[in-house]
């Protein structure tokens, strides 16, 4: 079994007790557990899996998918600011979209892991702001090599990856 520091971005459901947990770990990336019944009421990860959760988890690593099987949560921090208002909810999920989609499966980021630490901290204890949007993909960009001192860093971010998440406009119209 593997252990590795990890933040919950996405939870699927994939049968009627079971859900595909998606971690981005310091260690592993972008990676992919199979939570084998989870959606049970009694189940020994009840409180534990929920979006922006700070974890220590333990998996077994499958030999014919990037699916593994998650075995053991611990958590470390809920991020329970994080879920006071909807403006921090939203900037927090626009964060995760842009991880998830910049950062390659199972390819080790520990810099992109770092930063959503840093901005779900900021967001646990501060109002989302437009300050923090921009600060975040000004940093994304960077850690990414793409930032060009002419170009904003959501253009280059958006050129380079195709496009932005559409929450961002809407966000931008929500933060002041």
């Amino acid at each position: 079994m593997e252990t590795t520091s990890a933040i919950l971005l996405r939870k699927t459901k994939l049968t009627e007790s079971s859900l595909i947990i998606t971690w981005l770990t310091d260690s592993h990336g972008i990676l992919k557990t199979v939570c084998k019944g989870a959606r049970q009421p009694k189940s020994r990860f009840a409180g534990l899996l929920d979006l922006f959760f700070d974890c220590e988890i333990g998996f077994v690593r499958s030999r014919r998918s990037e699916l593994h099987i998650l075995r053991e949560v611990t958590l470390r921090n809920p991020h329970e600011g994080v879920r006071l208002d909807y403006s921090r909810v939203a900037l927090g999920a626009y964060f995760v979209e842009l991880i998830e989609q910049t950062t390659e499966s199972e390819h080790p980021a520990p810099e992109l892991y770092e930063l959503l630490q840093r901005a779900l901290g900021f967001l646990n204890a501060q109002p989302a702001s437009k300050r923090a949007l921009f600060h975040f993909e000004k940093e994304l960009a960077r850690l990414l090599g793409i930032q060009h001192p002419d170009v904003s860093a959501a253009l280059a971010i958006g050129r380079a990856y195709h496009r932005l998440p559409a929450a961002r406009a809407k966000l931008l119209n929500v933060l002041e």
